[in-house]
């Protein structure tokens, strides 16, 4: 049994959650969220909140129990508070600009980065020196992937610490070549 699944959701005043079929849909302060749940689980709206549950006890629905559960509970989140990841540029000449609504990115290449921010996204620039990254929205996975593309243009490497971080990443350091 799922320990996770098993908690129903708790919905918090201001937001509204209805359940159609597979589909949850959950309407908040900042935006509007849906989510489909697999077949092999059942969602219902209750007193205490969005219970999901399984339909009958396969290993696929057991697999899929406690992430529908936490897929719930992260649209309830995005549409109450948000999701946010800051990353930090370290580096010489390293920096980052914002070109229309395409993010660039000067990190050591002979050419810029550019990725695309995704509509439901938001990047700011923070900093004298245009080194911290705020990405922001509702969505959190499209915020956690677009964060993730950005950190992987130019990781950080082991040796002089050069490169994207998120912000209070450790970064194993290497002691390098002895003469």
């Amino acid at each position: 049994m799922s320990r996770i699944g098993k908690k129903p959701v708790a919905v918090p005043s201001g937001v509204t959650a209805t359940v159609s079929g597979q589909k949850v849909t959950v309407k908040g302060p900042k935006g509007e969220l849906s989510f489909t749940v697999p077949e092999d689980l059942k969602v219902a709206k209750t007193d205490g909140g969005v219970e999901v549950s399984m339909k009958e006890d396969t290993k696929t629905a057991r697999a899929m129990w406690g992430m529908s559960r936490t897929q719930v509970l992260n649209l309830i989140e995005g549409v109450t508070k948000g999701y946010s990841h800051t990353l930090e540029i370290q580096g010489v000449g390293y920096r980052a600009n914002m070109k229309g609504k395409d993010l660039q990115l000067l990190v050591g290449y002979s050419h810029e980065v550019i990725h695309k921010v995704p509509a439901g996204v938001e990047v700011k620039i923070v900093g004298a020196k245009q080194e911290l990254i705020t990405v922001s929205g509702i969505d959190k996975q499209k915020v956690g992937q677009l964060a993730a593309e950005i950190r992987a243009s130019k990781p950080p490497e082991p040796y002089q610490g050069k490169g994207v971080r998120y912000q209070g990443e450790n970064v194993q350091r290497k002691e390098g070549k002895k003469k």
